[in-house]
């Protein structure tokens, strides 16, 4: 190709012909490149692969390779189940606590409309503070029996 680049009369051709000529030599180098770095990494990959097989193919060492898996295998599991179980767990957490404030606001409710209805009944705020402690009494006392019976 350089031959005929060089035979070309005219000065404005042959520089034209000779980029290029060297255009595509660069082009096939960089292929040629390629190609070679891409045969030895295939190589290697099957160098590697035949030293894996003959080490995990020896007699004495075949249990001792099993045996390294599985136990990286069991610890893989154990790893995705603690996973899990920590995941239900603060799954359990946030629904137990979204049923206590859904708790708190049905109490919230129940206690504006027992006040309301107090209030209507035209009781002071002294008053209905005595009865709140009593009932508060009333119920540890109840508490407290219960406890000393079931022992």
């Amino acid at each position: 190709m350089v031959r005929l680049w060089r035979s070309i009369a005219a000065k404005s051709q042959r520089d034209l012909w000779r980029r290029k000529v060297e255009q595509v030599s660069e082009e096939a180098e960089s292929l040629r490149a390629s190609l070679d770095r891409y045969l030895s990494r295939h190589q290697k990959q099957i160098q590697e692969g035949q030293e894996r097989a003959e080490l995990l193919g020896r007699a004495n060492g075949d249990s001792h390779i099993l045996r390294i898996f599985d136990e990286e295998a069991q610890a893989s599991e154990s790893v995705r189940r603690s996973s899990q179980l920590s995941e239900d767990a603060f799954a359990t957490g946030v629904a137990i606590l979204s049923k206590y404030s859904e708790q708190r606001e049905h109490l919230k409710r129940a206690q504006r409309k027992a006040l309301d209805v107090l209030n209507t009944l035209g009781l002071s705020n002294s008053l209905l503070r005595l009865i709140k402690y009593a009932g508060m009494a009333f119920t540890v006392v109840i508490i407290f029996f219960f406890w000393r019976w079931t022992r």
